[in-house]
């Protein structure tokens, strides 16, 4: 019996919040599973940064410029990609902002770009890699995956994070109901609910008394490390994951229990 492996040669992943945290980790995952890696952010200086290793390491990659919330700067990086690459096969949706504060405090502004960049923003991301892909002939293929960073607040009650996880629940209905509509044509679309990671948005919290109060309420007392969803993003972006569409996969040690 032939052991499957989460091989993505051939593949062009274009992956957002690509800068820092969980984002720069997957694109290194896929360039070093055999993709073709566009990573998009507004830190291209980071970008740039992280683009250098991967080519010395032999892994074909692109930085680009992407503000979410803008669709014109999205349209501009599947050009990029598409002038490098090719058509892009692999679209991961993971920009993302904390929108952190109790609803009393939260200004309407701070709201308002937690909506723009969280929910309107992998709307705009999804649509656009769709619209690619269904042109480049993913039906006849089946190739196309979209994968969307969702998180355990989309059903979990965390105080402080009503706006963050209002997102984090629209993006996951909204793809089940993308993967519906795109069932046809040879697109996949499925979330990840990561349960809480130490990365730059809430490392300051976490050193709190307070974080630290709430690493000892999970289940397993300890926080996740970002390496427990390499197996999951690589199967949603593999062939593996033929007949899998419309999914929410929880990776969270159990701290949702």
């Amino acid at each position: 019996m032939i052991v499957p492996q989460f091989d993505l040669t051939g593949r062009t992943v274009l992956i957002t919040g690509a800068s820092s945290g969980i984002g720069e980790r997957w694109a290194r995952l896929v360039g070093a599973a055999g993709a073709n890696v566009v990573m998009g952010a507004r830190r291209t200086d980071r970008l740039e940064a992280i683009r250098t290793e991967l080519l010395g390491e032999g892994i074909k990659a692109l930085a680009v410029a992407v503000d979410v919330g803008d669709e014109a700067s999205i349209k501009a990086a599947f050009d990029a990609a598409e002038a490098s690459f090719g058509p892009v096969d692999t679209v991961i949706a993971n920009a993302g902002v904390s929108g952190e504060g109790l609803a009393t405090d939260l200004s309407v502004e701070d709201f308002d770009q937690t909506i723009a960049i969280n929910l309107r923003g992998v709307f705009l991301t999804a649509r656009e890699g769709a619209r690619r892909m269904i042109a480049a002939g993913s039906a006849d293929t089946g190739h196309g995956r979209i994968v969307i960073t969702s998180s355990i607040t989309a059903f979990k009650a965390d105080p402080g994070l009503a706006a963050y996880s209002a997102t984090k629940a629209g993006v996951l209905q909204m793809g089940k109901v993308l993967a519906r509509e795109w069932m046809r044509k040879g697109i996949n679309v499925n979330m990840i609910c990561p349960g809480y990671i130490k990365t730059e948005i809430n490392a300051a919290w976490f050193e709190t008394d307070a974080g630290a109060k709430q690493i000892a309420s999970f289940p397993r007392r300890r926080l996740m490390m970002e390496s427990d969803l390499d197996a999951p993003l690589l199967f949603l972006a593999s062939n593996l994951s033929r007949a899998v569409t419309g999914t929410a996969v929880t990776v969270d040690d159990g701290q949702s229990l």
